[in-house]
């Protein structure tokens, strides 16, 4: 859905409808933030399955997945559409070019808190559950040749 908001918008955003550019803006910012909400919880499932392999029952683990998955990015939209609306708005990069309009957040403060910040956030969980399942796989690949070690002698 990212994809298609994003390959529609600048088409959508040249019939000059402020209601259809902020209805796109607003979809584009939501699925974008959705792939990222995934991606991070992706990591945490990397985590589980690598790191806590034992004794790990989430119950309803695909429910709750799916409620952060696409819940988490519906608050920051709602709370940005619940502060003003205006935010999203069509954006013009050239006046020679019709179709360079684009339907997207006018604010740059409202862009770095909602788009950069939330990334920032989402991209350091990530490393850290990489740093610690490379950790994870690091220890367990010394304690084999540890005891194959042993063996030998």
């Amino acid at each position: 859905m990212l994809n298609m908001m994003f390959l529609t918008n600048s088409w959508l955003s040249s019939f000059n409808q402020p209601g259809l550019c902020i209805t796109m803006a607003t979809l584009l910012h939501y699925f974008l933030l959705a792939a990222f909400t995934w991606m991070c919880l992706e990591s945490v499932h990397f985590y589980l399955a690598l790191v806590k392999v034992f004794n790990v029952y989430v119950p309803k683990y695909i429910l709750k997945c799916c409620i952060a998955g696409w819940g988490i990015p519906a608050i920051v939209i709602i709370l940005v559409l619940i502060i003003n609306k205006d935010f999203y708005g069509n954006g013009s990069h050239s006046e020679s070019n019709p179709y360079s309009n684009f339907c997207w957040i006018q604010d740059n403060a409202v862009f770095y808190i909602s788009v950069v910040a939330y990334f920032f956030l989402i991209f350091l969980t990530n490393t850290a559950m990489f740093i610690t399942v490379l950790h994870q796989i690091h220890s367990v690949k010394t304690r084999t040749q540890k005891r194959s070690g042993f063996w030998k002698r």
